[in-house]
C-alpha cells in the first residue's frame, strides 16, 4: 500500500510539473555533451619540443596556463593550427589563442549552421560541434576587464540557434550585449552556452540530469577564467540555467550569483548552496515560470523558489519586466540592478 501511495504522489508531481510549465511539448531526451573535445586523442599523442601536451581530460586550468606560459608564440600557434578544437576548448589557455583556434575550428567544420561564428572580430572562447553544439562568446576585452560576468542561459539554446534572429535583448548573446552596454567599457560579459540544454518542455526540463553535467562544465570554465587572470565572475543564470548555477555554486569562485526567471536551484535555501557568493533573485510579474510548482521529489522539480523570503536571496526589483525573457530590456529595473551587481557595487 505504501509503495502504491508513493507511485501516486510521484505521478501527481510529474503531472504538476508538466502542467505548470505551460503544457507538454513533445521533446526527445537530450544526451549531454561531456568530456574533452574531438581530437583529444591526436593532441595527447603529440608533443612540443619533446614535452607532452596537457591532457584535456585531466590537466587543471592552472596546469594548462603554466604549460602555455613556457611556450614561445610560434610553438603555441603551431598547436592551435594543428589541434584547433582542443586548443579552443582548453580552459587555462591564452585568450587570443583560443579565439584563433575556435575561428579555425568553426571553418574546419564546413557547416553553414556554424559559419557566422567565424566572422571577423568575434571572440569565440569555446566551440564544440558535437550534438547541437556548444559555444561561448566574449563581449569586451576579457584580458583587461575590471569586471567579468557570465550569462548562463536556459532551454533551447545551443550553437545552432546561437546566431538565429531573436527578439532584442533575449537569448544568451542579446543578454550579454545588453549587460555590457549597461555596465560599461571596463566590463566584459561572456555568453556561455557551454552545456547541453533541454529542448522544449518535457522531462528534461523537470529533471536535473542535464544541469548536473552542465554544472561540471561551468565550474571548470570559471576555473579557466581564474587561471588566465580574469576577475572573479558574476553569474547571471536564466531559467534552467539557474539550476546549473545552483549545482555549480559551491565549485566556483563567483562573487555573485543572480537567478532570474528561475524554476529553482536544487537547494532549499541560500545556505544550502554552500557558496560565499552573494545570491540574488528576480522574477517578473507575468513570467510564466511562476506557474511551475517549486517542488523536488523523486528527481522531478528543482526545489524552492529563489525569490521567496524563506530561500534567503537578495531580491532584485523586476516589476517592469515583460514575460520570461525581458530582464535585460534597456530601461528596466532589473537591467539597472544587474549592471550595478556586475560592476561590483556593494562588495
Amino acid at each position: 500500500m505504501r509503495r502504491f501511495a508513493r507511485t501516486l504522489v510521484t505521478a501527481a508531481l510529474a503531472t504538476a510539473v508538466v502542467a505548470g510549465t505551460a503544457g507538454w511539448a513533445s521533446a526527445g531526451s537530450q544526451s549531454a555533451v561531456t568530456g574533452p573535445p574531438p581530437g583529444s586523442a591526436a593532441w595527447r599523442a603529440d608533443t612540443v619540443s619533446g614535452r607532452p601536451l596537457p591532457d584535456p581530460a585531466r590537466a587543471t586550468p592552472s596546469e594548462v596556463a603554466r604549460f602555455f606560459a613556457a611556450l614561445d608564440d610560434s610553438l603555441a600557434l603551431g598547436l592551435v593550427r594543428s589541434h584547433p578544437l582542443v586548443a579552443g576548448n582548453l580552459d587555462g589557455a591564452p585568450l587570443a589563442l583560443r579565439y584563433e583556434a575556435n575561428r579555425l575550428a568553426v571553418l574546419a567544420t564546413g557547416e553553414p549552421r556554424f559559419a557566422s561564428l567565424a566572422a571577423p572580430g568575434r571572440q569565440i572562447l569555446a566551440f564544440d560541434p558535437r550534438g547541437r553544439g556548444t559555444v561561448a562568446e566574449v563581449f569586451g576585452d576579457l584580458g583587461r576587464a575590471a569586471h567579468v560576468s557570465v550569462v548562463v542561459p536556459g532551454s533551447d539554446n545551443d550553437a545552432t540557434t546561437y546566431d538565429r534572429p531573436r527578439a532584442a535583448y533575449t537569448g544568451p548573446a542579446g543578454m550579454a550585449r545588453s549587460l555590457r552596454s549597461a555596465t560599461g567599457e571596463a566590463a566584459a560579459v561572456i555568453a556561455w552556452t557551454g552545456y547541453t540544454t533541454p529542448v522544449g518542455v518535457g522531462l528534461d526540463t523537470a529533471r536535473g540530469r542535464l544541469a548536473e553535467a552542465g554544472a561540471v562544465r561551468l565550474a571548470r570554465f570559471t576555473d579557466g577564467l581564474d587561471a588566465v587572470g580574469a576577475p572573479d565572475p558574476v553569474l547571471f543564470c536564466h531559467s534552467y540555467g539557474s539550476v546549473v548555477c545552483g549545482l555549480a555554486a559551491r565549485h566556483t569562485d563567483a562573487t555573485d550569483i543572480v537567478a532570474f526567471g528561475s524554476p529553482g536551484m536544487r537547494a532549499g535555501s541560500v545556505a544550502r548552496l554552500h557558496t560565499d557568493a552573494r545570491v540574488w533573485a528576480a522574477r517578473g510579474p507575468d513570467d510564466w515560470i511562476s506557474d511551475v510548482p517549486n517542488v523536488e521529489f523523486a528527481g522531478l522539480g528543482h526545489g524552492a523558489d529563489p525569490t521567496s523570503a524563506a530561500f534567503g536571496a537578495r531580491r532584485i526589483p523586476a516589476a517592469d519586466v515583460a514575460g520570461h525573457t525581458g530582464y535585460f530590456t534597456p530601461g528596466t529595473q532589473s537591467l539597472k540592478a544587474f549592471a550595478s551587481i556586475a560592476a561590483g557595487a556593494g562588495r
